[in-house]
């Protein structure tokens, strides 16, 4: 992986420690918005993450990719990543 470790890993982290949180508000029987809105916000985190995932993915990969059935791969693994996260 060709991203920051440490960005991606602090991100990842974070949103790790948001849904322990969750975890907690649930057995607290919090409010319902209040658990909603935790959830949206470690959502938001993983989702930053995933893109410095996927640049870095088309800085290095896609750009360094032998151009024929290799970058032809390597655009379809983006592809098919993109018609995820628009799910």
């Amino acid at each position: 992986m060709k991203a920051s470790h440490a960005s991606v890993e602090r991100l990842v982290k974070t949103a790790r420690g948001q849904l322990d949180g969750v975890i907690k508000m649930i057995e607290e029987d919090r409010y319902c918005i209040d658990i909603s809105n935790q959830l949206l916000a470690a959502e938001a985190i993983l989702r930053k993450a995933n893109q410095k995932i996927i640049a870095a993915h088309l800085k290095s990969c896609v750009v360094n990719a032998t151009p024929g059935e290799e970058l032809d791969e390597k655009l379809k693994e983006i592809t098919d990543v993109m018609e995820r996260m628009g799910k």
